[in-house]
Parts: C-alpha cells; sequence; structure tokens
C-alpha cells in the first residue's frame, strides 16, 4: 500500500494533517497529491454490503425478532458442539475404577455419602479390567456407567433403598466366565482336622461339632504357609453330611458330591423363614445352576404340613435337603454352616452365591458373579454395612436391639481388644468398612477364600454367631499375611438384586390386611331442570300401563262447551 493511500485513509481522523505540520509544511501549502485511482478491495465492499444489509433485516423484521433470531442460531451452534462432544466421549475407552472413601456420617446422611462417591478420581463406578489374562472385547452400557444421585429422603420411605447398578447381558456375562480359577495366594493345598473324641482344653474352645480349637491352633491358623491343615467343622464322621452332627439323608449325599460351576445355597432353620421363590432367572441358569435349600425337621414338618413340600424335595426352582442330627439348639447358630462352609458341603463346586431365607434373587446368578467378581478381579465379594463401619458401632447396637446376650458380646469385644482391635480410621484405608451385611455371600471356592470363611466359622464357634463383629478380625489377619482383599460393595447395590422379605413371626404378628374397598358407581347426573321419575316398589309399568297413554287436553274456563 503507497503512503498516498494511506493519507488517504486516514486523513479523516486528522493523520495526515498532523504529518504535514510536523513536516514543516502549513496545510493550505501543502501541495495537492497525484489522484491515484485504484479498484475498491472486496472486502471493503463486502463490509459496505453488510453495513447496508443489516439496517434494512433490523427495519423488516423488528429489534425483538432480530434478537430471537440470533438467540435460535445461538443454541443450534451449542448444540451440534456438545453432540460432538458426546460422540467424542463415546468413541474413547478408558479404564475406570470404583472409588470409596471412608464414611465418618451416620444415619441418613451416611447412606446418601455411600450412594454418592466422592469425584475424584472418576466419578464412573463401573470398571473393564483384565480377566486371568484375557479381556473382554464386548462393548456394551457399563462402560460409561455412572450412580444417579441419591434420591431425597422422604416420609414415607427414609431408610436404605437399592441404587442402580449395571449388570451384562445373560450371553456376554456367561461369555466372560474365566476359564481357569484364580490364583491362590501362597496357600495352595488346604485339608482339615478329623478327630472322632474332640476333648475340650478350654474353657472357650467352641464346640464339639468345631472340634474345641485352642488358641494356639486359631493363631497357626493365621500363619499361612503352601500346605495348611485347620479346625473347619465336621471334625466327626466320614465326610461331611455322613455322621459328622450335620447329617443329610443318602440321596443327598450324592448330590452334595456333584460338580458344578455355580450354585446358589440357602437356609431355613426353626422355622423361621418362609421360603422366597428366585426371579429373573434365564433358562440357561435354570437348567445348569442348581438352588439347594437346607430345612431341619422342624421346618419340614411345617411344610408338609402346609403342603408345601412335596416327595420330589422341590419347592419351585430350591432342592431342598433336609438336615438331621443338628449341632446347635440356636438355629442361627446353625444357619451359619451352610452359609460359611459350602466349600466343605459341595467340595466340587467353583463359585457359590449364598442368600440368607428372607432374601430372594432378583438377578441372574452369571451377572452377579460377573459384576462382582469377575469384572473386579476379585475372589471373595460381600456388601458393606448401610450404616456402621466400625466393629464397636456394631457390638453396641447389638447390645441395645438384644441381638444377643451382652456379656458374651463384651467378651468378644474385650478379647479382641486384646489382640489390638480398633476403631475403624482413615489409617485403614483403602479398606472401607469393618462391618458387613452378611446375608450375601459370593465366593470363588479357593484355598485362600476358603481358609478365611474356615477361620471366620472357628470365631462365630467359639464367641457369638453374630459374625458381623468378628469379620473384620479373620480378614486383617489373613490381608497381614498375604497380598489379599475382599470386595465389599456398597450395601445399596446389594439390595438391587435380592429383596428382603418379614420373618415370618414378624408376619404373624401383622394384622390381616384390610378387605378390597367397594367402589360404588353413581349414575351421571340429570341435566338442570329435568326431574328423575322413580317407580314405586313392587309396581312395575308395562305396555298395559294407561297412565303411559293418557292424554292430557287444556281447555280454558271461558271455552267450555257441551
Amino acid at each position: 500500500m503507497t503512503g498516498g493511500s494511506l493519507g488517504l485513509r486516514t486523513g479523516s481522523y486528522g493523520s495526515l494533517q498532523l504529518q504535514q505540520v510536523q513536516n514543516g509544511f502549513p496545510p493550505n501549502l501543502q501541495p495537492s497529491p497525484l489522484p491515484i485511482t485504484r479498484k475498491p478491495s472486496k472486502l471493503l465492499l463486502a463490509s459496505r454490503e453488510k453495513e447496508r444489509v443489516l439496517p434494512c433485516i433490523w427495519r423488516v423484521l423488528g429489534r425483538k425478532k432480530v434478537i430471537m433470531l440470533l438467540l435460535v442460531v445461538l443454541g443450534l451452534l451449542v448444540f451440534v458442539s456438545n453432540s460432538f462432544n458426546v460422540n467424542k466421549g463415546m468413541g474413547d475407552k478408558h479404564d475406570i475404577k470404583i472409588t470409596s472413601t471412608q464414611n465418618t456420617m451416620k444415619g441418613k446422611d451416611a447412606d446418601r455419602a455411600l450412594l454418592s462417591p466422592p469425584p475424584p478420581p472418576h466419578l464412573h463406578t463401573e470398571s473393564f479390567t483384565v480377566v486371568h489374562g484375557k479381556s473382554s472385547l464386548l462393548a456394551h452400557q457399563c462402560e460409561n456407567f455412572a450412580f444417579p444421585p441419591p434420591p431425597p429422603s422422604g416420609r414415607r420411605r427414609s431408610g436404605p433403598r437399592p441404587c442402580p447398578v449395571c449388570y451384562l447381558p445373560v450371553e456376554q456375562a456367561i461369555a466372560n466366565m474365566p476359564t481357569s480359577p484364580s490364583e491362590s495366594p501362597v496357600l495352595h493345598n488346604l485339608t482339615y482336622v478329623y478327630d472322632e473324641n474332640p476333648t475340650r482344653i478350654e474353657p472357650h474352645g467352641g464346640s464339639e461339632f468345631g472340634g474345641f480349637p485352642t488358641l494356639r491352633e486359631r493363631n497357626e491358623s493365621y500363619d499361612i504357609k503352601e500346605s495348611m491343615t485347620v479346625h473347619c467343622g465336621f471334625v466327626r464322621g466320614n465326610k461331611p453330611g455322613d455322621q459328622s452332627g450335620f447329617d443329610v439323608d443318602e440321596v443327598d449325599l450324592m448330590e452334595l458330591d456333584t460338580s458344578h460351576q455355580i450354585i446358589v445355597a440357602s437356609a431355613v432353620f426353626g422355622n423361621y423363614d418362609i421360603i422366597q421363590q428366585p426371579t429373573n432367572i434365564s433358562e440357561f441358569s435354570r437348567e445348569s445352576v442348581p438352588f439347594y435349600m437346607f430345612i431341619d425337621e422342624e421346618t419340614e414338618a411345617y411344610m408338609k404340613n402346609s403342603s408345601v413340600l412335596g416327595n420330589n424335595r422341590k419347592v419351585g426352582l430350591w432342592r431342598v435337603i433336609v438336615v438331621r442330627n443338628i449341632p446347635y439348639t440356636d438355629a442361627r447358630r446353625n444357619g451359619k454352616i451352610p452359609k460359611l462352609l459350602l466349600h466343605r458341603l459341595f467340595p466340587n463346586v467353583r463359585y457359590s452365591i449364598w442368600i440368607d431365607g428372607k432374601l430372594r434373587l432378583v438377578v441372574d446368578p452369571y451377572q452377579i458373579l460377573e459384576r462382582f467378581l469377575w469384572r473386579q478381579n476379585a475372589n471373595f465379594a460381600i456388601s458393606k454395612h448401610y450404616r456402621r463401619f466400625d466393629v464397636f458401632e456394631e457390638a453396641e447396637a447389638n447390645r441395645a436391639a438384644g441381638k444377643y446376650d451382652n456379656s458374651s458380646i463384651n467378651e468378644q469385644v474385650d478379647f479382641y481388644i486384646k489382640e489390638g482391635l480398633q476403631p475403624y480410621s482413615e489409617a485403614k484405608l483403602p479398606i472401607t468398612s469393618d462391618v458387613p451385611e452378611g446375608c450375601v455371600i459370593i465366593k470363588e471356592h479357593i484355598p485362600i477364600t476358603n481358609l478365611f470363611t474356615c477361620n471366620w466359622f472357628n470365631e462365630v464357634d467359639r464367641f457369638t454367631s453374630r459374625d458381623q463383629l468378628s469379620f473384620s478380625t479373620v480378614r486383617d489377619k489373613i490381608m497381614a499375611k498375604v497380598d489379599w482383599s475382599v470386595n465389599m460393595f456398597l450395601d445399596c447395590e446389594r439390595r438391587n438384586f435380592v429383596i428382603q422379605a418379614y420373618h415370618r413371626e414378624l408376619l404373624e404378628q401383622m394384622p390381616p390386611p384390610p378387605p378390597p374397598r367397594v367402589v360404588i358407581h353413581r349414575p351421571p347426573a340429570l341435566p338442570h331442570g329435568i326431574a328423575s321419575v322413580k317407580t314405586p316398589p313392587g309396581k312395575k309399568r308395562g305396555r298395559g300401563d294407561k297412565k303411559r297413554h293418557r292424554k292430557v287436553v287444556t281447555v280454558s274456563r271461558d271455552n267450555r262447551q257441551f
């Protein structure tokens, strides 16, 4: 661009006149520059056309309509930009892991905190990791699954409630089943104590069914080696269920020895619960996964009198196994035998899902195992308590509710304190709770998990039957020796795949439901000014009714003629 053109462009702002004065020429004596003709640029023409068009649009449409048009254009741009970002995020693949933090709140606030984990480092809760050297290539809806915000607490339902859980379809869950067992750290060979004449040496050495293990034997059971022999119930008899104190019929013994990949087990002792039927079970699981229900003779008599149990030993999906010669007088303690010692009763089973007798399973077993074991590379899973995470708080809650004799609870807690039990603190992270909600156990039967449940049962046999009090002691002792952990998932996730019913005694105390309301439909009201004609009772109008055909003639007084 030449100097003349620059002078012409900026002359309107006084810059050319200022330059002439600075060069020593007055403005009126400066020789006029030669006229320079040049073609106006396209940019200048376009700007001038915009200057002409925009005022025209402004005058024709009006100020409000122009503003609305601009807002619509801006909204479209934002929508297109967000759509592009969402599509880009769906195409990326990231490894997402569950994050949990220690919850120091109580009551409803604690439950809300568990339902909504803090955002760092990831908000998502599902994880897709390598399972025994083989990664899943199936993309599905769980890849970007995240917990929704917790629902507001209302007056009708302020307690714990289920939260959403993303399960794989049954076909994909079956395909993701590991082809080989998980590796058991350090411990590879686990055997059990047999003693036909167990004797009590110490005052608190458990029961005859458990073999009266001493404190020295208890301590040795946590000295984990490659090969170990420990107490694990069934110390007498030929094998579990055969003259062992928890006996079953011959046909049931053959059933216990059958090989299965997966089983679901439960129990009802003392006629304490009503058997709940599973729902949403796939046809493949109905054919391949057996459902076993252990009952005692008292429960058997009630079910036969109620025509619930027949000769085929089946109640819906449940294959009923009657237990005779039960070792304990407490039905709750008898229930701990199949709950914690399923690997003794079913030596040829790979995976087991235990649910308490009051629960109803509503999700397919393959989906549960994929979600809480295989996807997490875990071999033992149990849910956290929905409110309490400290053993001392759990003990106090048991005393207040009368769950067990207070002196026995105090004795057990004092024993653990002498061993070093401390209240839960953040120093135990990444462990987020010391108290489980033990009504569901998801387990792979390998030596290390079998040792864990054996030692857990020995604590229940030695002290109280409240297994929540002894869980963390057994877990921490094993974790201190080997690289092993327990997948403690949220209690609201457990409530997603099992529904809890009331115990039988509570159902019998409840008042019967009110009779159904009878709704009387009234005839529609007649229009205003039309009166309804009622027929007297006992009299029906027919064709022969003369009043119906009588004609009424109106005659005025002045026009009466005969």
